[in-house]
């Protein structure tokens, strides 16, 4: 019996054995386990051929490690795009103007939550799909230096500083703020120097020098570095001769040997196939892939390095050493991400479901960024709108009820979008006559729809402007005749006959909405309309936005993110980078609207709370206080700009925004404004000693409703 019980026992402990060796998981998915350990454990595991194979946008699954399939590219511009329902917030022109980094911020929360979401429930389907990932290629933080590039609308705009506090933000928000984990991946792109043309993209050789590439091209990508973003995109056309994704200076010697960058790169669609094709830079595709690897390329969006990497390393281009190198930098943001846990219960991203994606207080967020969005460029009293006064409204206009002017481009869909037509007529009421005709068409000049019941309405909303479809990125602004740029400021010609041909119908009031994503020519429609908002492309709540500012339910209080230039006649040739003439930080000449440029239904004054000292140090700050008094009769929201000028030296700005600060002061009262700027901000870069310099003299602190008209003055020595 004895003897019985033995083998019994060690039955038992030889299958506990086998049990416990068979719960054993690798070290690369113990979540618990050193993250740089985890990466050499699932290196060593790896053969060199699945490690090639992972160095593209779509990397394939490896079935022995129950790694599943991947596809890096993602989109979520200003909300999850091309994925199917998600919230459509304003484009980032938009969102721009709304100069309030800490509700973009929020927005990106919600981006990211709808991200998680979508990609915990496609996963538990098995289905890792194109669009569906954690890895997005946003924010664009290219400078908008030239109106006429098409993709101007994905970017905040032509200030550097505004640019790198939006995208700030914007990281912040998507990323979150765990210790262990990243909500979702932000990426800044286009490295660097990339604002069109769009025609010319694919082979534009951008010569800059020192001082434009770093105070104006480079800044925001630093600041975004400085906050962690996880990576950068590295754009198609070269910079002073160097390829931007296999260029010396831009990635390995400024992003990751001066800046320190921990994240991963990632090569724009295509760049590497561009790059074969460039005279005298390479000959052959392997020679393209060692040169990318090389340069600190760690994922391509494209297969070259799927394809060659192995060639390279048979011809001494490369080494399996170098594979790892690249390779690691991927694997890191996903180890980040929770990809290879064995255990997800605790990442706190884990458990969001289908009650995350565009739910009510997403809904809110859209409307309450487009209402923020919103530029009044002109008003005759006209607005707001009393609800009694006009008994019937037509609301027309080619853009009155076009879902591509609310959508902006890089965009998602919801089953919500609300039209500029559909938002006027659920403000209006039911005890309103309210009717819609599209007017005009985006071509015909003579055939108009709709004067007749303008003559016999109240009041008349027209809808006009541009959409993506006529500006945006080359191939998908297909109706655009530029290549997806633009080759005027124009407004549609049928647009502005269209507006001509109501106002000489009748005498009553014509407001008019443009949807744009840049600047464009007011000054031929500002005669026929009594007023004039700017919505740019302003998302699923945009018409509820647009009936809230015009029926008076808010003041306006979007600000221009960009100057509205007079003409492009006044401006450099487009492909030129040069920073002279460009911008309110370098133009001189007179402008329809200045930078910073917005109305509002009440009116704002300012007073010194706190001056600036007189002296200060590049250690120093320097701190103010304005009182801002709202003296009209509505509440609202006002914009505090400061900027900067400089010594009287040379190629230094004219003028610079150094801070910004959106605050809302009801009626009658006033607050107190807090405004910090940091004296190593005022640096410029020294073309002569190469490296940054605070230059000593006399600077001038200046705050303004915008970049052309200041208030407040202060000047202050610096030594």
């Amino acid at each position: 019996m004895k003897q019985i019980n033995f083998f019994i026992i060690i039955a038992i402990i030889i299958a506990g054995c086998t049990i416990a060796n068979a719960q054993v998981i690798p070290l690369f998915r113990n979540e618990k386990a050193p993250g740089e350990e985890r990466i050499r454990d699932l290196l060593h595991r790896l053969t060199l051929p699945e490690k090639i194979a992972m160095l593209g946008n779509s990397s394939p699954a490896v079935n022995r490690l129950k790694i599943p399939a991947y596809n890096w590219w993602n989109e979520s511009l200003h909300g999850l795009a091309r994925a199917g329902e998600a919230t459509v917030f304003p484009q980032a022109i938009g969102l721009a103007a709304t100069f309030n980094d800490a509700l973009l911020q929020e927005e990106a929360a919600a981006i990211s939550t709808e991200a998680r979401a979508k990609y915990n429930l496609a996963a538990k389907m098995n289905r890792h799909l194109w669009y569906m990932g954690l890895t997005f290629w946003s924010p664009n933080i290219n400078i908008f230096r030239d109106p006429r590039w098409g993709r101007g609308q994905e970017t905040y705009g032509e200030d550097p500083l505004l640019t790198s506090k939006m995208g700030t933000a914007y990281v912040n928000g998507l990323q979150g703020n765990d210790a262990n984990y990243l909500k979702v991946a932000a990426c800044a792109k286009h490295l660097a120097v990339h604002s069109g043309p769009e025609a010319l993209r694919h082979n534009f050789n951008a010569v800059i020098d020192e001082k434009d590439l770093r105070e104006t091209y480079l800044y925001a990508f630093k600041k975004l570095v400085d906050a962690n973003v996880e990576a950068i995109m590295c754009a198609y056309n070269r910079v002073n001769g160097e390829p931007c994704c296999t260029g010396k200076t831009l990635i390995t010697d400024i992003v990751k040997n001066e800046w320190h960058f921990k994240g991963h790169i990632v090569t724009d669609c295509g760049a590497l196939s561009d790059i074969v094709n460039i005279p005298g830079v390479t000959t052959t595709q392997t020679a393209v892939a060692a040169a990318a690897i090389k340069a600190g390329i760690n994922l391509e969006c494209g297969d070259i390095l799927q394809q060659d990497v192995l060639a390279a390393i048979h011809q001494n281009l490369l080494t399996e050493a170098n594979v790892d190198v690249a390779l690691t930098g991927i694997l890191r943001t996903q180890m980040k991400l929770g990809m290879f846990d064995n255990d997800d219960s605790g990442n706190p991203y884990s458990r969001y479901a289908a009650d995350s994606v565009h739910n009510a207080y997403h809904v809110a967020l859209a409307r309450k960024a487009a209402q923020q969005s919103l530029v009044l460029l002109k008003n005759n009293g006209v607005l707001p709108l009393p609800k009694d006064k006009y008994e019937s409204i037509l609301v027309t206009g080619a853009n009155a009820a076009s879902l591509e002017a609310m959508v902006g481009n890089y965009h998602g869909m919801s089953g919500d979008i609300v039209t500029i037509a559909e938002g006027i007529t659920k403000a209006a009421g039911p005890a309103t006559v309210e009717q819609y005709d599209q007017g005009s068409d985006y071509a015909d000049i003579t055939h108009f729809g709709g004067i007749w019941v303008s003559q016999n309405s109240d009041i008349t909303i027209a809808v006009v402007g541009l959409t993506p479809l006529l500006e945006g990125e080359e191939g998908d602004a297909f109706l655009s005749a530029s290549g997806g740029d633009r080759a005027t400021m124009s407004l549609p010609k049928a647009h502005i006959a269209f507006l001509k041909k109501l106002r000489a119908a009748s005498s009553k009031p014509i407001v008019v909405i443009v949807n744009a994503g840049s600047a464009v020519d007011i000054s031929a429609i500002a005669s026929y309309a009594d007023a004039i908002l700017l919505a740019w492309y302003p998302g699923e709540q945009g018409g509820t936005a647009v009936a809230d500012i015009l029926f008076g339910n808010l003041s306006p209080s979007g600000r221009l993110p960009i100057t509205f230039y007079q003409s492009l006649n006044d401006l450099p040739d487009y492909a030129s980078y040069n920073m002279k003439g460009r911008t309110y930080r370098y133009f001189n000449g007179p402008v329809q609207y200045p930078f910073g440029y917005g109305l509002s239904y009440t009116s704002f004054n300012y007073k010194w709370l706190q001056q600036p000292k007189l002296v200060y140090q590049i250690t120093d700050t320097v701190r103010l206080s304005i009182g801002v008094g709202n003296s009209g009769n509505f509440d609202g929201d006002e914009v505090v700009q400061a900027y900067i000028e400089y010594p009287k030296l040379q190629r230094m700005p004219l003028k610079e925004l150094k801070a910004f600060k959106r605050v809302t002061v009801t009626k009658g009262n006033s607050t107190a404004t807090v405004i910090n700027i940091p004296v190593s901000e005022l640096q410029k870069w020294s073309l002569e000693e190469n490296k940054w310099k605070l230059y000593k003299g006399t600077y001038t602190i200046c705050i303004g409703k915008n970049s052309g008209d200041f208030v407040l003055k202060k000047s202050f020595t610096v030594k």
